[in-house]
């Protein structure tokens, strides 16, 4: 049988130990290295931040579709940046939802936060001209005030090689039906190698 913790001060306890103490809900156990608080039966740290507990994490979303080899063309039109998430890695998510899905970027909860590093290489038909980068949701919220250009100083029709980030929050839209990444450039182009890298920095459930 566990021992019941109310407000207990372990010191340089082993995880084994810690393990074997029943922590009351609401009450704390305090070691040299963390502190842990019981919570709807478990055992949740709460120093350092237990990231899993908290449904932080992040995801990395790799398009195998257009790659050097094979660019996407683009002209003036705005489109929506693909990828395809040929290879991804989210073994540290700790989301019952994945990050992007369905084109569009995606959101457990409604006031989640979230940061987006979209990294890619690309190329425009003249110098002087330049590409938006923005979000785009669907109801009225002005995602796409989270928006940067990009210029192409190098010269005409030459790689360049960008990674651009935003930060922001899902309204309920979001949790329903997502939100798009859009380009919109002022010149035909091309773009490959895109990486979505995306990591939950606030989970409002908790």
């Amino acid at each position: 049988m566990k021992n019941t913790a109310f407000k207990v001060h372990v010191g340089n306890a082993t995880q084994t130990e810690v393990d074997d103490v029943n922590i009351e809900q609401g009450a704390m156990l305090v070691t040299d290295e963390s502190l842990f608080m019981g919570f709807n039966g478990e055992q949740v740290r709460v120093y350092p931040p237990q990231s899993d507990k908290m449904g932080l994490g992040w995801a990395r979303y790799d398009d195998t579709q257009y790659t050097s080899a094979s660019r996407y063309s683009f002209t003036t039109t705005a489109f929506t940046i693909p990828n395809n998430k040929g290879f991804v890695i989210d073994t540290n998510i700790n989301s019952a939802i994945d990050y992007y899905a369905a084109n569009k970027l995606r959101a457990e909860f409604e006031n989640d936060v979230y940061i987006i590093t979209i990294a890619f290489k690309a190329q425009i038909s003249n110098a002087n001209g330049h590409v938006d980068i923005y979000l785009e949701g669907g109801n009225g919220t002005p995602y796409d005030r989270l928006r940067d250009t990009i210029t192409f100083p190098k010269g005409n029709a030459v790689e360049h090689t960008y990674a651009k980030t935003f930060q922001y929050y899902a309204d309920e839209d979001v949790v329903t039906n997502g939100v798009s990444v859009k380009m919109l450039p002022s010149h035909w182009g091309t773009i490959h190698d895109i990486i979505y890298f995306i990591q939950r920095t606030q989970n409002h459930k908790y």
